[in-house]
């Protein structure tokens, strides 16, 4: 796992004009592979020790872990950037392709770049662990209990009180106000710091990961999210359709947004928590994998084990003993830690972890074959120079897992693994697909929107005392949803999602949800799957597992495009997968929306 906040301190050397430094020769070819050789071996040798400060402070959230961690992400920044700098020099030169696309990689390595003046690295650093942490160790009291964001998660999923959901919804994002200040500070220094690196601002270094000109980036999401729109949309019409059937016209209109609140999940990205309010009337699922889990005695080590085996299936080394020794898979009752779900490659080898708060349900079952994913990518591309071990782009390593999520909730694969006895017959395929697009296609807007803020945050479009307004204009114009009532004048609702305060870009989710339906559907052709893509399990096809790993071998080495032919046959990303996948649920859900006034 590479440190996702990195900026820099270094030391200028200023040549007065006409210097002979100035009429130096212009640098060759074998220099500029020389200098990528060389700053690849700094960021390898300093990267182990940013990552495990990085697992400590993660794993055990103290004061001292917090200022461990901003020591040595301030040290490594300093090193990025300065080489960063230095690559600059080499614009123009006539390098090999490798060398290249190294020069390229090592210029973009930076998530948050800071200002090239002293302290500048070391405050970001420590802005980026504090919000961090005050995200993961927020709590608020709620009828007398104190809870957590897990506690509070339970409450979204299960109740269907809306005046439980609205006080529980709105009790989280009162931890987020107190990070408003810091994030100002923390923009304003990464963007100081991506002009000095040659970017618009953070938001053009971001988009400029993607082997394409940042613009054209921005235009192939849009072009995305326009074969996906008519879909979501009908499945929002679908959705507070039944919500207004379960609470009424003063709770949830028939028209117009959604009530964020009442979606089933704390962010409204995911709505399969309130399946049994949206299920179809005529036809139910026969079984519950919550309740098959636990009736077949799971527990959090033998969902880590089912996701290993999957990977198995498909011919993939099994999981290092160091795995299990150092992985954190349940939540520590004696400390702070952090919860959000992730995969971790602490020496950029094999010492590969997940840290997870583990519960024995459908959504970590998912979860746990999601990160997993990462894992096994990271593994697979770490004999590549260490510049390239990395995704293709960052879309493609959180969908490798996701492409391996699709067929462990298909109820052929339950039966594959002995949960299910028999898979059921076609006519509960609408539950099962409904179930799939109420956390799929329900995402999608989602995955969309959190960068678009982000975007406009950064190029100064958006100031910070119009944070808030902004962010729900997006949730609206994407997702069609509102809060549940009046947001207070301080309110900082993007804090409230773990990403934003901890800096991680979005838009790879959004493309993830593509790319896993592009990578199952080749996938389930290369095995000779005749059936509904849906029932595809290619769990066992060690054929496709070998076609699969080697275009995880490729890391970063070549343009994504090359890798998504080298599993796929294709070069150009294809939401056509995804129509594909849903085909019967659309057309249910058009006869389903006959007379109601869809749209927002």
């Amino acid at each position: 796992m590479k440190s996702l906040f990195v900026a820099a301190s270094a030391t200028v050397l200023l040549f007065a004009a006409g210097s002979a430094a100035a009429q130096a020769p212009k640098p060759t070819p074998a220099e500029a592979k020389a200098f990528v050789d060389k700053a690849e071996a700094e960021i390898a040798a300093n990267s182990e020790y940013v990552n495990k400060s990085a697992w400590v402070r993660a794993t055990y959230i103290t004061v001292d872990t917090q200022w461990l961690e901003a020591k040595a992400v301030a040290e490594q920044t300093a090193l990025v950037t300065r080489l960063a700098k230095e690559a600059a020099r080499f614009d123009g030169v006539a390098v090999d392709p490798v060398t290249a696309r190294k020069l390229k990689l090592l210029k973009l390595y930076l998530v948050l770049p800071a200002p090239d003046r002293p302290g500048a690295a070391g405050e970001l650093a420590t802005l980026a662990s504090k919000l961090d942490s005050t995200y993961s160790t927020g709590k608020f009291t709620y009828a007398g209990k104190t809870l957590t964001l897990n506690d509070a998660e339970d409450i979204l999923a299960s109740s269907r009180d809306p005046a439980e959901l609205k006080a529980v919804w709105e009790g989280w994002r009162t931890v987020s106000p107190v990070m408003t200040q810091d994030y100002a500070r923390l923009v304003a220094l990464a963007n100081e710091g991506a002009r000095e690196q040659g970017f618009k601002d953070v938001g053009a270094l971001w988009r400029s990961g993607y082997d394409m000109e940042p613009d054209a980036f921005a235009a192939e999401t849009d072009r995305l999210w326009k074969q996906v729109e008519p879909f979501y949309k009908n499945l929002h019409c679908y959705v507070r359709a039944r919500l207004n059937d379960k609470y009424g016209d003063a709770v949830q209109p028939r028209t117009g947004p959604i009530r964020a609140d009442l979606l089933g999940n704390m962010w409204a990205q995911q709505w399969g928590n309130i399946y049994d309010v949206v299920a179809p009337r005529t036809v139910q699922s026969s079984y519950s994998l919550d309740k098959l889990l636990v009736a077949k005695g799971y527990d959090p080590i033998k969902l880590v084990k089912t996701g290993e085996g999957f990977y198995s299936s498909l011919g993939l080394e099994p999981l290092p003993q160091t795995f299990w020794e150092r992985s954190m898979i349940t939540r520590p009752q004696d400390r702070e830690v952090v919860c959000h779900a992730s995969a971790w490659d602490v020496d950029d080898k094999s010492d590969i972890r997940i840290k997870m708060c583990t519960k024995v349900d459908a959504d970590n079952f998912y979860t746990v074959h999601h990160e997993l994913g990462h894992n096994y990518y990271q593994r697979a591309y770490s004999e590549q120079p260490y510049l390239f071990r990395n995704g293709a782009n960052d879309g493609f390593h959180e969908a490798i897992g996701d492409f391996a999520g699709l067929s462990a909730t298909t109820p052929t694969y339950l039966q594959q693994i002995g949960l299910l006895d028999a898979a059921p017959g076609a006519d509960e395929d609408i539950p099962f697909l409904l179930k799939t697009a109420l956390d799929k296609i329900a995402f999608l807007p989602f995955g969309l929107l959190i960068d678009r803020w982000r975007w406009e945050v950064f190029s100064g479009e958006v100031t910070p005392e119009h944070y808030n307004d902004a962010w729900w204009a997006l949730r609206l114009k994407y997702q069609g949803l509102t809060p549940p009532g009046e947001r207070p004048a301080d309110a900082f609702d993007p804090g409230a999602k773990y990403h934003v305060p901890g800096n991680t870009p979005y838009t790879r989710y959004f493309l993830a949800h593509i790319y896993q339906f592009q990578f199952h559907r080749a996938a389930c052709a290369q095995m000779g799957w005749k059936g509904p893509l849906h029932r595809c399990s290619v769990y066992g096809q060690d054929a496709v597992g070998k076609k699969f790993n080697a275009m995880l071998e490729m890391g970063a080495s070549r343009p994504w495009p090359e890798a998504l032919a080298a599993f796929t046959g294709e070069s150009r990303t294809d939401a056509s997968a995804v129509a594909d996948y849903f085909k019967p649920l659309n057309a249910w859900l058009t006869t389903q929306n006959k007379g109601e006034h869809c749209g927002w």
